[in-house]
């Protein structure tokens, strides 16, 4: 059963006798968060934490005795590592959770065994093919295990590929190109999770992976313009302005439709910084530089009391 949402909540209340008393059992019940939420989100966040300190650990330890292991034992102890925390997250049952948090664990250790390899026996472990290999090699791993922790991995690593490739291959790409391209990316992949999801329940993912794709989106799109406005006009440029517009006011549109400040919020500090970059290409006089100050503390002022004022009115609706 999908779960409610705070708009049908509203809604709900808005035309029918419900009481008040049973808009608050339900809201307390399906929408925010009680001791039990947060305590499952500590152990999870600490679970989360140990796994990659575990990880980071294996680094320094490969880091520290490199030169007193033989190649064989530095590969054979990687290998061992994938294979021991692949059978335990596929075949010991355990909670749900802690299988895919080890079979995330795996993925990233195969990483590790990349670059062991590449620094053994010279194949390039700095390089961009590095990350193209651990990426494809994941890339079913990531679709059968579906977990969020798993494809913001996924989704990183190929981001750092893009990036590693215009530099060390792609010369000829220009940095707003490179943002358009990861802005693209990244709002693709928003794209797929939030309206895929509609037909394909897997693809329903936690809020905050949402939240940080759009986040990833909006920041590349914030540096692309950024970057383009001091750069001679091309048309990667004009495209990633067209594609931007649609894709902020969709985000302006879905945050007031599902009450989600968010999206509000990180349009309306991306447009602040936009227009704060264009004001400094017009001028870099030491008067233009005190009136973006203004500027900068009335925006962000006026755009907190928005958001304040449309909380108030959507709590408002609730009562």
């Amino acid at each position: 059963m999908e779960e409610i949402r705070r708009e049908e909540i509203r809604l709900i209340a808005k035309f029918s006798n419900w009481s008040s008393t049973a808009v608050s059992q339900v809201l307390n019940k399906n929408i925010y968060n009680d001791s039990n939420s947060w305590i499952r989100f500590l152990k999870l966040f600490l679970l989360g934490t140990g796994v990659a300190f575990t990880v980071a650990g294996i680094i320094f330890f490969f880091a520290y005795n490199w030169d007193s292991m033989h190649k064989f034992f530095k590969l054979g102890l990687v290998g061992s590592l994938i294979l021991v925390t692949v059978l335990a997250g596929s075949f010991i049952k355990m909670n749900p959770v802690l299988n895919k948090v080890l079979l995330t664990a795996g993925a990233l250790l195969v990483g590790v065994f990349l670059a062991v390899f590449g620094q053994i026996y010279q194949t390039g472990a700095n390089a961009y093919d590095l990350f193209l290999n651990w990426t494809l090699f994941i890339v079913i791993w990531v679709a059968i295990v579906n977990f969020a922790a798993l494809w913001t991995v996924f989704i990183t690593l190929v981001n750092i590929t893009i990036i590693l490739y215009s530099e060390q291959v792609a010369h000829d790409w220009s940095v707003v190109f490179l943002f358009t391209l990861l802005f693209w990316i990244n709002s693709l992949f928003l794209l797929l999770f939030m309206l895929g999801s509609k037909w394909i329940p897997a693809l329903k993912m936690p809020q905050w992976f949402n939240y940080l794709l759009a986040l990833a989106a909006i920041t590349y799109a914030t540096m692309g313009v950024c970057a383009g406005l001091y750069d001679p006009p091309e048309a990667a440029f004009y495209l990633l302005l067209l594609t931007g517009a649609i894709l902020y006011t969709a985000s302006v549109w879905h945050g007031l439709l599902r009450q989600k400040p968010f999206y509000l919020s990180i349009v309306g500090f991306s447009g602040i910084i936009m227009v704060t970059a264009l004001l400094i290409k017009i001028s870099e006089s030491a008067g233009m530089f005190f009136f973006i100050s203004l500027f900068i503390i009335a925006s962000i002022t006026a755009l907190i009391l928005l958001l304040v004022k449309l909380h108030k009115r959507w709590s408002r609706r609730l009562d």
